[in-house]
């Protein structure tokens, strides 16, 4: 797990909406998580506990930043085969052949 400096990250609370009853209608259990160098926002409001919900924005956040540092592989840039450059080319001029067929002929 990477560790979050808590200078670098803001924890909002609020009430959460939806279903839960009374309980969930009168506590601040949803979270808000919000990464200030990177500005990536993370809300949890699944469970009807505070701490849960703050455990869960924290790892969210977590999976988050260390895909975000991710490099990604380089597409490695290919040729075609020969023969897929053959097969284009006479597809090609088999087209143009039809095509100049559609022409009206010198004999009308």
């Amino acid at each position: 797990m990477m560790a979050l400096r808590k200078d670098e990250i803001e924890i909002t609370y609020y009430r959460s909406r939806g279903p839960g009853g009374q309980h969930r209608n009168v506590t601040d259990s949803a979270v808000r998580v919000r990464h200030l160098p990177t500005g990536i926002v993370v809300t949890a409001t699944a469970s009807r506990s505070q701490l849960r919900n703050r455990q869960a924005a924290l790892r969210e956040l977590e999976r988050r930043l260390r895909l975000r540092a991710q490099r990604r592989k380089p597409r490695l840039r290919t040729r075609p085969t020969s023969a897929s450059q053959e097969r284009r080319i006479e597809a090609k001029k088999h087209r143009a052949t039809i095509k100049r067929g559609r022409g009206i002929s010198e004999l009308e």
